[in-house]
């Protein structure tokens, strides 16, 4: 655990790619989400929480990471 980034604001410790199951830092959840065109819930939690975007049945899309953040810029 010693890998963890201070910003590191996942709270999925169930995912095998969250830093708490592994050494390697970022570097696996970076390279999942970069293959299949995501945004890390690091950089979601910056505008909305995990409770709000599965209220709103939100995937993790770079579509919708953009579609989100327009819409919280607007507010």
């Amino acid at each position: 655990m010693a890998n963890i980034a201070d910003f590191c604001t996942c709270a999925d410790h169930e995912c095998p790619f969250n830093p708490v199951n592994h050494d390697l830092g970022c570097t696996p959840c970076m390279e999942k989400n970069l293959l299949a065109d995501e945004v890390p819930s690091c950089i979601w939690n910056k505008i909305s929480t995990r409770e709000e975007r599965q209220q709103k049945d939100c995937n993790y899309t770079m579509a919708d990471f953009a579609e989100w953040f327009m819409k919280k810029k607007g507010e």
